[in-house]
């Protein structure tokens, strides 16, 4: 694997909640632009299935490290 190929870790809603410590709903109210907690800088989920979604771990470490600043 060369240094162009990067590899993407897909992270499920447990693995979210997990990493972030924060609740379900709490990420749900982050994502929805008419909820007083929206933060539009959250990263936005990739549609994985019909039913199905996750978040890019690099989006979310790069999320993080911006929050710390």
């Amino acid at each position: 694997m060369t240094h162009s190929h990067r590899i993407r870790i897909v992270l499920r809603m447990k693995q979210m909640t997990e990493k972030l410590s924060i609740s379900r709903s709490s990420i749900y109210e982050k994502m929805n632009p008419k909820s007083p907690r929206f933060d539009a800088t959250f990263p936005k989920p990739i549609r994985l299935g019909a039913a199905s979604v996750g978040w890019l771990e690099n989006q979310v470490d790069e999320w993080l490290m911006s929050r710390q600043a």
